[in-house]
């Protein structure tokens, strides 16, 4: 038994290795169909539903569209980063088997804790989201959830009448983690056959909103299209616009999310590219073209709501059609949740594959053939988080911890072309390695419109996981002491 230390990496060839579905019972059942609707499932959610109206109100007006072609070009050179690296190593783990190839086990372990933020946290915040549109959509139908019981703990509601009311749980969000935390334990091809539906309803419901609302909008509403700036940073203008490109990042999180279904896919050399790109080129497009029918119809000023869309539908005046978008909101954060339970579960199945969890997050049912107890805990932490914090600190969080791992992905394609350079690769990002930098500076440009309690919470959180690597971790690893 040897310790070779904590900047051992595991080889290209033992990590495509590991992938062998024989040996760890995971059923390969996804096309490419099914991965790019996982990818739309993931990204298309809480960010168009909510989040662009609060970053047009607060920083970029208008320019909000040209928030979102700055995410989406971020995102291009991530997204072909993470084609050739998910075709490239065929495995469930996502970064964090891309790191562990590249900066050894330490670095990974950062990467595979720091995911938790994207993956765990992420699947919180959108639960928070999908609570608040279940909540509005059930009042239409004349059905009052009490405002104390649909949020977190300490946040103040203000109620129809004028009163306010502080919250005590937001039961709505921890529900719906727990429905579909069973549905993830009970099989991989089920859950996708019903993230197909879903993906099929919110797009149609996107796109039905980008047809019909363009024929009202007032295209005085675009003017100014980038607002003077107030004198702080970040408030409007071009600096407006970058932090908006900061907040909304968080609706393009979840492309990445496909790489961790690799090891289930039918042909991942050539699946796994065209799910990624294919996924976030179409909701690249479809982001725009909301973000400016939404503010043409409604003035910016306005749209600091948690539900916008249905606010632009108000401005249309069909109340028939504000309740197909909320179902449609439901739909499309419904299935935002399910890829990141899967994906965080994915993760920590290959962490523990390697020895730096525990066994119980690496064993499969036997039937179900999922990683069950892996799954029911995951969804547990979830649901608690979801019911007791609040939805901006839980932003916040996944947006940081998402970009900080999409640097170190364009930093493995820079690497691995190097010291495996021989290796065949189906996928290849064109002009390395400047997309990668590429991909690499706007990321940390975008890290940099984040304020800094958010920079000290990632702080925190990676020492907490530092703790637990020299406690547990270490001493574990196969790899070190095999």
């Amino acid at each position: 038994m040897s310790d070779q230390g904590v900047m051992t990496r595991k080889s290209v060839a033992a990590i495509i290795a590991s992938g062998d579905t024989a040996e760890h019972g995971l059923a390969k059942a996804l096309g490419p169909f099914s991965i790019t609707a996982m990818g739309i499932g993931a990204i298309i959610g809480a960010g168009i539903f909510v989040l662009t109206g609060t970053a047009a109100a607060h920083y970029a007006g208008p320019g909000i569209m040209l928030s979102f072609v700055l995410g989406g070009i971020a995102c291009a050179f991530v997204g072909l980063c993470y084609a050739e690296l998910a075709a490239l190593l065929p495995v469930s783990g996502s970064t964090y088997s891309y790191t562990y190839a590249t900066l050894g086990e330490l670095a990974a372990w950062i990467i595979g804790w720091d995911l938790v933020l994207e993956y765990a946290m992420g699947a919180s915040t959108v639960a928070v989201g999908w609570s608040g549109y279940i909540v509005s959509l059930l009042h239409n139908f004349g059905i009052d959830v009490p405002a104390a019981f649909a949020a977190a703990p300490g946040t103040i509601v203000k109620l129809p009448d004028g009163s306010t009311v502080s919250g005590i749980i937001n039961v709505p969000a921890a529900l719906i983690v727990g429905i579909l935390t069973v549905m993830l334990m009970l099989g991989t091809k089920e859950s996708a056959r019903v993230n197909n539906i879903m993906v099929a309803i919110k797009l149609f419901v996107v796109v039905a909103f980008i047809l019909l609302g363009a024929g009202y909008v007032h295209t005085a509403n675009w003017h100014p299209f980038v607002p003077d700036n107030t004198g702080a940073f970040g408030e409007f203008g071009w600096s407006g616009v970058l932090r908006g490109a900061s907040v909304v990042f968080f609706a393009f999180i979840g492309f990445d999310a496909v790489s961790t279904c690799a090891q289930e896919a039918k042909r991942p050399q050539r699946d796994m590219p065209i799910g990624i790109l294919g996924s976030l080129v179409i909701c690249t497009i479809l982001y725009i073209a909301v973000a400016a029918v939404l503010t043409g119809l409604v003035p910016y000023t306005e749209l600091a709501v948690p539900d916008p869309i249905a606010k632009g539908v108000d401005v249309i005046g069909l109340p028939w059609f504000s309740v197909l978008i909320k179902l449609g909101a439901l739909a499309g954060l419904t299935t935002v949740i399910l890829v990141l339970l899967y994906g965080q579960s994915r993760i920590f199945f290959t962490m523990s594959s390697d020895g730096l969890l525990p066994t119980m997050f690496s064993r499969v049912h036997p039937t179900l053939r999922t990683p069950h107890l892996s799954q029911l805990l995951i969804g547990i932490v979830v649901a608690c988080v979801a019911a007791l914090t609040p939805i901006e600190i839980l932003g916040e969080m996944v947006s940081i911890g998402t970009l900080f791992a999409f640097v170190l992905v364009c930093g493995a394609v820079i690497y691995l072309r190097r010291s495996d350079a021989d290796i065949a690769r189906p996928f290849r990002v064109p002009n390395v390695p400047w997309v990668p930098i590429l991909g690499i500076l706007f990321c940390l440009a975008l890290m940099l419109g984040l304020p800094l309690v958010t920079w000290l919470r990632l702080v925190v959180w990676l020492v907490i996981g530092l703790l637990i690597y020299f406690a547990y971790s270490s001493r574990h690893s196969r790899l070190r002491h095999a």
